[in-house]
């Protein structure tokens, strides 16, 4: 019997800091997490960036568990037993945080272990950081390294660069974009989640909700702070429109296309807008850039196929026939409207939304012609119009759906490659 521990606290604590140190170590080990070759699927950069922040933060929980070892060998009192039972305890917490910030980005990387796949990620990745460096370079503001990774369900995710993440020490090294494997062939998605980034960094959420304010006086003042509630994710949908054009809205509205329940549902303190007239804005966005236009026929089916008199949430359906008069003003203010955010100047100044005007696409196609989806150069410097312009074909030719399919995933695997190589 340890003579300074009559009572074997200190056996029963150094066996349980043990078990949570010794598991500590194992998270270093991060090729045994994710496999070797999904760490090679990544960009130099960002498999760099990625290890030394994971690294960075196992380091400092296991540094934490040698100095509770060193604590417990002096330990001599019950206080000082009591203590270190309570920051063994802490520490077990720390480290089951510490162990979902790894397992987290253990799990994106490993999306990657398939080079067919990795090779579409990486191509994700480059479209995400393109969009949002065509708004952040002119701001001289830094754009954060993407990671993307795919998953099931029906939408898609961002965890924003530069945020606390589980382990409270540890910021998110990157912005890691879930994309879902059923759009991971229009991932117009991934751009409107790259716009949630791009408006935690400038400040956009909140300069638009005022916009969306002033644009709903005609209408009672809840109205207003409904929309005012909503700017997050109209940000977002902008953001993904004014890059790839009618395409983000037609996905969108693939999206929504749910049952009445969906399309109509009005949640309190949710960001996202009512189904129903979150397609419509799109449309009027389409609208007020572009003229008339397949928007239109999307929008008549839209509303043909849900009908308001579907609509059995009262509250609902008072908002939306509220709300449908102010649609061209609200769409006029989220593209026009200067903002601080942006250097007192509107979206469309940054990103002129006429570039993936339908004409535009149609020229930029019979301008560069097979050259537009084979070389290195116009799969880096179009991308995002390329995106813009498969999407579009995809939505107004249904019936080469499998020929377009094919055609996307080929450009795809080669931005994706020359990205690894580069």
């Amino acid at each position: 019997m340890d003579p300074s521990d009559p009572d074997g606290r200190r056996a029963q604590i150094a066996r349980q800091l043990s078990h949570w140190t010794a598991a500590a170590e194992r998270l270093r080990a991060l090729d045994d997490l994710a496999a070797p070759a999904a760490w090679a699927g990544l960009e130099r950069y960002l498999g760099t960036t990625l290890r030394a922040t994971l690294t960075s933060s196992v380091g400092r929980l296991v540094a934490h568990g040698t100095a509770l070892h060193t604590a417990l060998h002096t330990a001599r009192t019950h206080d000082e037993f009591a203590a270190l039972r309570r920051q063994v305890l802490a520490y077990r917490g720390r480290y089951l945080r510490t162990e979902t910030t790894v397992a987290f980005y253990a799990d994106a990387v490993n999306s990657r272990t398939n080079p067919r796949l990795a090779a579409l990620l990486r191509a994700c990745d480059s479209l995400a950081y393109r969009s949002m460096a065509l708004v952040l370079d002119p701001l001289r503001k830094s754009t954060p390294v993407v990671l993307t990774y795919v998953d099931d369900g029906i939408g898609a995710a961002v965890l924003k660069a530069r945020l606390r993440l589980w382990d409270p020490d540890t910021e998110s090294p990157a912005a890691t974009i879930k994309i879902v494997r059923h759009a991971l062939l229009c991932p117009t998605s991934l751009i409107h989640e790259a716009g949630h980034q791009v408006a935690h960094l400038t400040g956009w959420n909140a300069e638009l909700a005022a916009a969306l304010a002033r644009s709903t006086r005609a209408a009672p003042p809840e109205v207003g702070d409904v929309w005012a509630g909503w700017a997050s994710e109209i940000t977002a949908d902008a953001f993904a429109f004014v890059h790839t054009g009618y395409a983000a809205v037609a996905n969108l509205h693939d999206v929504l296309s749910g049952g009445e329940q969906l399309v109509f549902r009005l949640l309190p303190g949710d960001p996202h807008p009512v189904g129903y007239l979150r397609v419509l804005l799109n449309t009027a966005m389409c609208r007020h850039v572009y003229g008339d236009g397949p928007w239109d026929a999307l929008e008549r089916t839209w509303r043909h196929d849900h009908p308001l008199d579907a609509c059995r949430d009262a509250e609902s359906r008072t908002l939306i026939e509220a709300s449908l008069p102010l649609l061209p003003a609200l769409a006029e203010a989220i593209l026009t409207a200067p903002l601080t955010a942006f250097g007192n100047r509107p979206l469309i100044a940054l990103v002129p939304p006429e570039r993936v005007a339908p004409p535009a696409l149609v020229a930029l196609e019979a301008q560069l012609g097979p050259a537009l989806y084979t070389s290195t150069h116009w799969l880096w410097t179009e991308s995002l119009r390329l995106l813009a312009l498969s999407g579009w074909k995809a939505a107004t030719q249904p019936e080469r759906a499998g020929e377009l399919g094919a055609e996307q995933y080929a450009w795809m695997s080669r931005l994706g490659g020359a990205e690894q190589a580069a």
